[in-house]
């Protein structure tokens, strides 16, 4: 069990609660607050910067594409570092990175260094990202680790909560003392989060998913029972599974990151209210929490595969009711719909790595998914912005990402059975 020192924080009657629950807790928090002010509050921000400097829809949303370029070379470091320092490290790192980037925002009155913060911004972000937190999870879990990393997921998901608060701030106070108001908000709930995280449960005696301390039993294999064996590091980079999930990741944020970049854009020419808006995006975010739960734990039960499939499914039909959501009833299925999806996605990335792979290598493998997923991230903002400074339309951008998005489909259909494991060295 763990010692006595290392509980003594927890309230009286929790400290049974296995401790790998109150790391998810500590990833979900941060996840909340961070995924709010950087991925979703973002839209928010457009217009009002569009106004004050006269900037274009393209040039305010490529600081989004930048956050991908950066994030696309980041994350395979990211990636390196938390399977070398640990996840904690990390954390700390990025909270305190994000923190420095929204004060020195606040000060923004170039595009170029409206461009800087949000590099900086997306740096520290790198530390807070689903590389990290599915790395502490998936060494904390096992047998649940699709719900964990549900739990866990749903705190970005949740995030969207924060969408309406940030409308509030800037329409109340003005961008610059929102964005200051949010850099404090990060240390202030990032850095005493932080404390909670522990690297491995072996570091606190302890075992994944909170089995005793009895020796383990080791099969014909010499694997633990019920472990999955580990890959070296360059045959999963060969190995089919690895490399649909890479393209399919690509695909998906491309999609994710263009619609959640410009729905208030779109909400506007559509004649619905920035406060209404606002709330529908946040909504899109909550909702996936139904997705992150609800795929994550039928992935502990059944092949995770078609549910992965399924996921990419919803998510693909979303892009094609999302091109008539001025109809109330097309609203509502994309509602249902689209979050459902997105949620599921998010959650079967690392659930599927985790198995597939092994978790001695999950931060590397994990961090060159993501790193394709900013790379998608980079390019969808922009390609929409072109596409709706071109056209002046945002019909042709749903249907194209709606498609692209049909193909992670295929990817993950022909992603083959579970491969036997090799060395992790």
């Amino acid at each position: 069990m763990m010692n006595e020192k290392s509980r003594s924080w927890l309230p009286f009657g929790l400290s049974h609660i296995f401790y790998g629950w109150w790391i998810v807790l500590a990833c979900f928090i941060i996840g909340l607050y961070t995924g709010g002010i950087i991925f979703y509050g973002f839209t928010a921000f457009i217009d009002p910067l569009v106004r004050e400097f006269g900037w274009s829809y393209t040039q305010v949303s490529f600081a989004m594409s930048l956050r991908g370029i950066e994030m696309s070379f980041i994350s395979p470091l990211v990636g390196f570092l938390v399977d070398r320092y640990g996840p904690r490290r990390l954390v700390f790192w990025g909270v305190i990175t994000i923190g420095l980037g929204f004060f020195m925002m606040s000060v923004t009155y170039s595009l170029w260094m409206f461009y800087a913060s949000f590099v900086l911004i997306a740096f520290g972000g790198g530390g807070c990202t689903s590389v990290v937190f599915m790395r502490v999870v998936t060494s904390w879990f096992q047998r649940r680790v699709g719900l964990a990393l549900g739990v866990m997921s749903s705190g970005f998901g949740a995030s969207g909560l924060i969408v309406p608060l940030i409308v509030y701030l800037i329409d109340a106070f003005g961008w610059r003392a929102a964005v200051i108001l949010l850099g404090a908000g990060t240390l202030i709930v990032g850095i005493p989060l932080a404390f909670v995280i522990r690297d491995t449960p072996e570091a606190c005696s302890l075992q994944p998913d909170g089995r005793k301390n009895d020796p383990p039993v080791v099969g014909p294999s010499g694997k633990r029972d019920g472990e999955t064996g580990d890959f070296r590091f360059r045959d999963a980079l060969r190995h089919r599974a690895f490399l649909s999930l890479v393209i399919s990741e690509f695909l998906r944020m491309m999609a994710v990151a263009a619609l959640v970049t410009h729905i208030m854009p779109y909400m506007n020419i559509l004649h619905i209210p920035r406060t209404t808006a606002g709330l529908i995006t946040g909504a899109i975010a909550v909702l996936s929490i139904f997705g992150r739960f609800g795929l994550g734990w039928l992935a502990d039960l059944f092949d995770k595969r078609i549910i992965m499939v399924a996921a990419f499914s919803l998510l693909s039909l979303g892009f094609f009711f999302f091109c008539y959501v001025e109809i109330p009833w097309v609203m509502i299925v994309f509602l249902i719909v689209f979050p459902f999806g997105y949620g599921g996605t998010v959650v079967l990335r690392g659930a599927i790595l985790r198995e597939y792979f092994g978790r001695q290598t999950f931060g590397r493998l994990l961090g060159l998914v993501m790193g394709a997923a900013a790379a998608g991230g980079m390019i969808g903002p922009t390609l929409a912005g072109f596409i709706f400074d071109t056209t002046g339309s945002y019909h042709y951008t749903w249907i194209f990402l709606g498609i692209a998005s049909s193909v992670s489909v295929l990817l993950i259909l022909f992603i083959g059975p579970k491969p036997k494991a090799t060395s992790p060295y």
